[in-house]
């Protein structure tokens, strides 16, 4: 009969599975309630003062923190931005009056040169005039002793042409006389 305890066996098994399955869930179970209801209770209360004693404080002042280091930080990006704005506008201020300055310096700088240049011109033109009427004067010189050459020459040509073809002696006066009356004919 080596059979039968092995026959025991699975019977046995199978009454404690129908047992199982007849059982119900243990936190499901009606007789339980009040335990896990007291449970419930003391571990909410529990927590309850864990976070509102430990955990809440650090992360309201972790929030807190937080909220100042942002409003630090705005307060000082509108500060920073507000001290770029000066510095434009101081830096715009200097830049126009250094316009200025180059505008003024460049126009005092071309009346100076426009003076000079006039002062220059000045010289140079009345050191022309003074060299123009130097040369006019030594032309009318040189012209004059010219003229004077060519009376001589054109007196003394009279002289020897009439004696050459009408065989009279003429004198020097009254060839330059001669002379001095066709000159004068022919300016007029």
């Amino acid at each position: 009969m080596t059979h039968a305890p092995h026959s025991d066996v699975a019977q046995h098994a199978a009454e404690a599975a129908h047992d199982v399955a007849e059982a119900v869930f243990p936190p499901f179970d009606p007789t339980y309630f009040a335990s896990q209801l007291f449970w419930l209770a003391i571990f909410f209360v529990v927590l309850y003062v864990a976070l509102d004693r430990f955990i809440l404080p650090k992360i309201k002042t972790t929030i807190e923190d937080r909220r100042d280091r942002i409003a630090d930080d705005l307060d000082a990006a509108a500060q920073a931005k507000a001290d770029a704005e000066a510095a434009g506008e101081a830096y715009e201020k200097s830049l126009a009056e250094a316009r200025t300055k180059a505008h003024v310096i460049a126009a005092d700088t071309r009346k100076a040169l426009d003076a000079e240049i006039a002062k220059e011109t000045a010289e140079v033109e009345a050191e022309l005039t003074a060299k123009q009427e130097a040369s006019e004067a030594a032309i009318r010189k040189a012209k004059d002793k010219a003229f004077a050459e060519v009376r001589g020459i054109a007196t003394a040509a009279t002289a020897a042409a009439v004696e050459a073809l009408a065989g009279v002696e003429m004198s020097e006066a009254d060839a330059g006389k001669t002379v001095d009356g066709l000159l004068k004919a022919k300016e007029a």
